[in-house]
């Protein structure tokens, strides 16, 4: 099918939503808490358990006995209550990440408690759509006495003046009540949204053409095949090129090869198709952290056009990425912030 299409189903026995693209699966929700009982996206009472020295940090006792980690030690002394919010997937052993920096996800806008002021997306450009959404907004907290800030989202372009108003006073009202609720034990406040629910907030625009509803959705709609391989390692790419993705414990490892065609072109194409589909596939396999890839071998005159497609690639991308660059081996590295349980740990249940 051409055009948008958002799935609401079940996939590798999760409820699942599923965004394709002409066909093309791009994006992937699926529920994570028969894995972690604090997914990305929750927001819980915490106590300081222990400053850690040299590293600026802190150690935290969060909800269901979990141990979570916050970067920003700034204030905090142990035995303290504080809001933070799960920011990312804890690997084995390691404590969960967590930001006090606390984000209120709406549709059209997204409140920040803590953080004032108004800001609107940059992908509005017309002057006087941005005035009159700022406007909104402004009259939404302008009785609060310690108002949160407000991100204006670019779906609100689309959206009734009065949708923004009812959306803003829930989130508003909710982040006044999270101030209030402070002091306790660990526990947890406000959980992540379920699949469904990140689809309707997150894949609202462009608006989807369609529409998918229903246990065998993902089967019909062709999103059930799609999953499936991605839980190969393999990624075939044009011209009999292919690549194969792994993640291991300490890192994800990425080779690149051009098949049979051994020649110099032959490996600059391949790279580019792999450097062009490279932030869908850890988008939609869950993975971060560190990524090292061996891309097939190439001229070194060739490696600036690699890395200016690796950078458009990942420019429109939401999850923090750092393209670090080239190693004396060759290899080529990158970071990307740990914001989704792997696929292959759903699809095993461990």
């Amino acid at each position: 099918m051409k055009g948008r299409q958002v799935i609401i189903g079940r996939v590798l026995g999760q409820e699942a939503a599923a965004l394709l693209v002409d066909g093309r699966l791009e994006d992937l929700f699926i529920d994570s808490s028969d894995l972690t009982p604090l997914p990305p996206g929750a927001i819980c009472r915490a106590k300081v358990e222990r400053l850690v020295k040299g590293q600026g940090g802190v150690f935290l006792r969060l909800p269901e006995g979990a141990r979570g980690y916050l970067r920003d030690r700034n204030g905090l002394s142990e035995g303290q209550s504080l809001i933070v919010q799960v920011t990312g997937v804890a690997e084995d052993g390691k404590a969960v990440p967590c930001s006090g920096r606390i984000l209120l996800r709406g549709r059209n806008v997204i409140v920040t408690p803590g953080a004032g002021g108004v800001n609107v997306s940059r992908q509005i450009k017309d002057a006087d759509e941005r005035a009159a959404l700022t406007e909104i907004c402004e009259a939404a907290i302008a009785e609060l006495a310690d108002p949160p800030g407000i991100i204006i989202r670019s779906a609100a372009v689309l959206a009734e003046d009065d949708e923004i108003r009812e959306e803003l006073e829930g989130l508003v009202g909710l982040s006044v009540a999270l101030a209030e609720d402070l002091e306790g034990s660990p526990e947890l406040l406000l959980d992540a949204p379920s699949p469904a629910e990140a689809a309707w907030r997150d894949w609202a625009q462009p608006e989807p053409d369609a529409i998918e509803e229903g246990d065998d959705s993902f089967a019909q709609s062709g999103a059930e095949d799609a999953v499936a391989a991605l839980l190969s390692t393999r990624v075939d790419l044009d011209g009999g090129a292919w690549a194969s993705i792994e993640s291991l414990r300490a890192l994800s490892a990425i080779d690149v090869n051009t098949g049979s065609d051994t020649s110099p072109a032959a490996g600059l194409k391949a790279n580019i198709a792999l450097a062009r589909d490279l932030p869908r596939q850890l988008r939609l396999r869950g993975i971060g952290g560190q990524i090292v890839i061996d891309f097939a071998p190439i001229a070194k005159r060739d490696r600036g056009t690699l890395e200016q497609v690796l950078r458009a690639a990942f420019k429109a991308e939401t999850a923090e990425t750092v393209l670090i660059g080239w190693t004396a081996m060759g290899l080529f590295e990158l970071n990307r912030k740990r914001d989704r349980i792997l696929l292959s740990r759903l699809a095993g249940g461990a």
